[in-house]
């Protein structure tokens, strides 16, 4: 199968980027997934521009491939992390946003020629993203770990296909190659998947939370602070059981106030990613964990999905 102008452009041999996770997506795991001829990306989340910086340091160190960096844009060092990605100009090929407008940093991004790709949940916003320059987008469904909008993948990705001119990556519920096969037919040139990554072989997720993620059923996962705004998947736990009670319970108050749950949400992925303490870390995963069975090198993980996806579409079954 040819591969979409733009993903060619990349200097991709599959069309699949790995997800831009906060302390989950290091330079080690963005290094591996490139090697193996996907898109590796460093997720930055909250991390300091320092940070970031090391991770990129490490991701070069470990290839000579193209790989990219996820900026969080609500992030309080984001103007840091802009500056180093922009410093970095010759390492870094991809820079995908979520969490906000990228508009402001588009021009000095376009100017280093680094390819701009905003995660969207919307028509909407994809539009407005297509306007300001973007050079692709990221149509991520609800059915994916973390933070979440309100529309199915299934639902979101066709709509947005239709509404712009600019590629479309299909992202959330894509865990194998049945999700990537569904994903083009319904226009996309590629996906982006997260949860199949976080407990790949090279991956710094702590083995506990890896465990939790291998062992998940189909209805294991949670969407934690709806209540509060900031809607977040993740696995049942402990952590996740008392968060949505104590934001149930603030809910109800005339006046509510979510400070209490924030502060018992703030660190708790990090904690997750580095303990694997279910008592305290939210451990992030999309609704496709109940799909993901082993934990596999990337250069596994990315033959068997597409390799599976052009099967498929060649019309053979796949038991």
């Amino acid at each position: 199968m040819q591969l979409d102008p733009f993903m060619a452009s990349l200097d991709l041999k599959y069309p699949i980027f790995q997800g831009g996770m906060a302390w989950v997506a290091d330079g080690r795991l963005a290094a591996a997934v490139s090697n193996a001829g996907g898109l590796g990306i460093i997720g930055a989340g909250h991390a300091s521009g320092e940070i970031v910086q090391s991770e990129i340091e490490t991701a070069k160190s470990l290839t000579d491939r193209p790989f990219g960096v996820n900026v969080m844009l609500l992030s309080p060092h984001v103007q840091d992390v802009v500056d180093v990605i922009l410093s970095e100009k010759d390492s870094i090929t991809v820079v995908t946003t979520g969490a906000g407008d990228p508009s402001r940093y588009l021009e000095d991004f376009k100017a280093a020629d680094i390819k701009v790709v905003p995660v969207v949940g919307s028509v909407a916003l994809a539009k407005r993203m297509q306007r300001v320059g973007a050079d692709a987008v990221v149509a991520e469904g609800m059915e994916s770990g973390g933070h979440i909008g309100k529309l199915t993948t299934m639902a979101l990705a066709p709509q947005v296909v239709d509404a712009i001119d600019i590629p479309v990556i299909a992202a959330g519920g894509i865990a194998d190659g049945r999700g990537m096969a569904a994903a083009f037919m319904l226009g996309a040139v590629g996906v982006q998947m997260g949860t199949r990554f976080l407990v790949a072989a090279e991956s710094k997720v702590h083995p506990d939370y890896k465990k939790a993620v291998l062992k998940a059923k189909d209805i294991d996962t949670v969407v934690t602070g709806e209540f509060a705004g900031h809607p977040a998947r993740v696995l049942k736990n402990k952590m996740a059981k008392r968060f949505m009670k104590i934001e149930k319970a603030e809910a109800a108050e005339p006046e509510p106030d979510f400070t209490d749950v924030e502060q018992l949400g703030n660190g708790s992925l990090r904690t997750a990613v580095l303990t694997g303490d279910a008592e305290n870390g939210a451990f992030m995963a999309g609704q496709v964990a109940g799909l993901v069975k082993e934990a596999e090198p990337a250069a596994d993980i990315l033959a068997d999905v597409y390799q599976q996806a052009i099967s498929l579409m060649d019309g053979e079954k796949i038991k």
